[in-house]
């Protein structure tokens, strides 16, 4: 099938910085830039040396198809908030396969509850154990670790241990040196672009880094559970 247009258009980096002065400084920042051929396959080395199964794909429409191949019929499927997701169209590919009854949408039971308190323990007790939890990562060292940061933890804790499969989809743009720039990235490009997300969306000040992984290795008994979709484009923030 076709992959959908991004329905979040107005949530990209490209977006961010045409409208935003607060992160007008990123349009030409050189951790925003995708990577070579070589640092690419230096990266896919370095997290297959880490356990985990990698696969590079050239553009978007490789890796929603990769994506949507990945997920068995019947699974249940949650999100965190993912810019990259967005991108590739499997946000709105989500929403139509629930129409479909091809997967579980938790995305939708979680918001369907208005309440922000009890959406939170929908989000805790359904969404963390979902079959497939689906992210991207603020960056990804040449040595294969995987880092990550959010506000609320909704993103750790899938990831850490309760979804029962974690698919990682991280353009290019993400990979770094190693931990030192890893953390580099996190604040000088994810921290001020997700500000300016929860700005626009939220109508909030900002949003802050309460909760920061790193992933050194696949559980050992379990090598198969986090799977990286590698994108050569620049995609996310």
């Amino acid at each position: 099938m076709t992959r959908p247009n991004n329905s979040f258009a107005n949530h990209t980096l490209a977006a961010f910085v045409a409208k935003d002065d607060k992160v007008k400084h990123l349009t030409d920042h050189p951790l925003t830039k995708a990577a070579s051929e070589e640092r690419i396959n230096i990266a896919k080395a370095g997290i297959e040396a880490k356990g985990h199964k990698v696969h590079v794909v050239a553009d978007k429409d490789a890796a929603f198809e990769l994506v949507k191949s990945l997920i068995p019929d019947g699974a249940s499927v949650y999100t965190s908030h993912s810019t990259t997701l967005e991108e590739i169209g499997f946000m709105d590919h989500l929403k139509e396969a629930e129409t479909a009854a091809v997967w579980k949408n938790i995305n939708a039971q979680v918001y369907a509850e208005k309440n922000p308190f009890l959406q939170n323990e929908v989000r805790r007790k359904v969404g963390s154990s979902a079959d497939f939890f689906l992210t991207s990562m603020a960056a990804v060292t040449e040595a294969g670790e995987l880092t990550h940061a959010d506000q609320f933890g909704s993103k750790i804790g899938p990831v850490l241990h309760s979804a029962g499969k974690v698919i990682v989809v991280v353009s290019s743009n993400k990979i770094v040196k190693n931990l030192e720039e890893a953390w580099k990235r996190v604040t000088e490009v994810c921290a001020p672009l997700q500000a300016a997300y929860t700005r626009e969306v939220y109508k909030s000040d900002g949003s802050t880094i309460a909760n920061y992984q790193v992933i050194h290795g696949a559980n050992p008994m379990n090598r198969d559970r986090i799977q990286v979709v590698l994108v050569k484009e620049a995609l996310g923030f």
